[in-house]
């Protein structure tokens, strides 16, 4: 897993290779403007050490990332996602601490309000996959990667609620 990174817009200025987890960028270039995905997936982040708004790449070209995405700020790191190819399954629930109406997933919901009358998504315990969750239906608006793993409540991840979920398929690395 490769993604080269730019000081300047359209691939111009100085360059940094990355091949693994990036907590802090300033060591190897003050700004981001662009990038090349070379192969695998990748969240950005606009604030060092994973945190601030998220961004998914996949393999491309991002010449202008910034505008592409909406993007206020550089990318400042960025984490790789590992490739899985087994099967997706993760529960989702209306309340924190697995409380309230629970539905168990299997693959992509464009929609739980639409799917699942559920107005809010809370709580989820992911047990196999990777997944992308949306604040607005139909994989919209500001994003947060899911692994495996138990996450109890929603409510400290600056008072996100998700609406649509997407799963990380193989075929995008």
């Amino acid at each position: 897993m490769k993604v080269t990174f730019y000081e300047d817009r359209n691939f111009q200025g100085r360059s940094w290779d990355c091949m693994s987890d990036c907590g802090d960028f300033s060591s190897y270039m003050s700004r981001c403007h662009s990038c090349r995905v070379h192969s695998g997936c990748w969240m950005m982040y606009d604030n060092p050490n994973y945190m601030g708004n998220q961004y998914f790449f996949r393999r491309g070209e991002y010449a202008d990332y910034m505008s592409m995405f909406g993007m206020n700020n550089c990318i400042r790191s960025c984490r790789m996602i590992p490739m899985y190819s087994g099967s997706y399954r993760m529960r989702i629930y209306e309340r924190d601490n697995f409380m309230g109406q629970m539905y168990e997933m299997m693959d992509d919901c464009d929609n739980i309000m639409d799917r699942y009358r559920m107005s809010h998504c809370q709580s989820c315990h992911i047990m196999d996959g990777h997944w992308l969750f949306y604040e607005q239906p139909h994989y919209r608006g500001r994003m947060w990667y899911f692994r495996p793993g138990e996450y109890r409540s929603f409510s400290n991840m600056g008072g996100m609620r998700f609406m649509s979920m997407r799963r990380i398929m193989h075929s995008w690395y």
